[in-house]
């Protein structure tokens, strides 16, 4: 009996182990994504998805200006917390709960019109490429936006403001004093 309970035991073990790598090596929407204009195939934005608690959000972190636009754009038709905040740095993706691949429960802002809408996020199985669906009511209305995984090399171009990785260096690196200045002069 007991050598029966010990290996169900070490069974049930090895089991809950290989789900959890699994789940760990599964690719996560967390990192910076770039949006391309589906017409142009230019770029429109940088956003930087971030894991906070299990809840995912999306800051506009790079913006790419047409001629005669400006870079000082606020969103002044927004109704909530966000109203007349500049663009950059925008939170316009919150609430968004992981499940697999899929992003559930969330919302999206439209800074154009401060619109926001119910948003759902898939992600395909490489990482690589984030569907990114806004709809009102029922996902059938709505509309897909799909945005490609920047490299690493990319959080060098944003602004330290957003970039997660400089504020990881600025914590490994220890502070020093300064230095006293020497003095030169004799008596």
């Amino acid at each position: 009996m007991h050598v029966r309970f010990a290996t169900l035991f070490v069974a049930a073990s090895l089991s809950l182990i290989g789900a959890m790598e699994a789940f760990a090596a599964e690719p996560s929407a967390a990192g910076l994504w770039q949006a391309l204009d589906k017409d142009s195939g230019e770029p429109t934005g940088w956003f930087l998805i971030r894991d906070r608690g299990g809840l995912y959000e999306g800051l506009i972190v790079r913006m790419f200006l047409k001629p005669g636009e400006s870079a000082d754009v606020v969103c002044d038709r927004c109704t909530d917390d966000r109203h007349n905040k500049p663009w950059l740095g925008l939170d316009i993706i919150r609430g968004m709960k992981r499940d697999g691949l899929n992003y559930n429960d969330g919302n999206i802002l439209d800074p154009r019109y401060g619109q926001v809408y119910n948003a759902k996020m898939t992600l395909s199985p490489d990482g690589q490429t984030l569907v990114v669906r806004g709809y009102l009511g029922i996902s059938l209305l709505g509309q897909d936006q799909y945005w490609t995984r920047l490299p690493e090399a990319a959080f060098n171009e944003i602004d330290p403001r957003f970039n997660p990785n400089v504020a990881a260096h600025r914590s490994k690196t220890p502070s020093r004093p300064p230095s006293r200045p020497t003095n030169a002069a004799t008596h």
